[in-house]
């Protein structure tokens, strides 16, 4: 049960990057340019944050 709001979390900061790209890319005249690179970004920090939490430690 340790990771079971991983799930949600996921979908929430995927959500919330979407939509921050999409605001931030009609502000600044760049359309596709951030609405596609936040997702990728938070998908790499989610992926190193669960790796480094469950990677062994010898």
């Amino acid at each position: 049960m340790r990771y079971a709001g991983l799930a949600s979390q996921l979908l929430v900061y995927l959500s919330l990057s979407v939509f921050a790209g999409i605001k931030l890319d009609r502000w600044m005249g760049v359309f596709p340019l951030l609405t596609i690179l936040f997702p990728i970004l938070v998908l790499g920090a989610l992926f190193y944050k669960l790796f480094k939490e469950t990677g062994s430690s010898k």
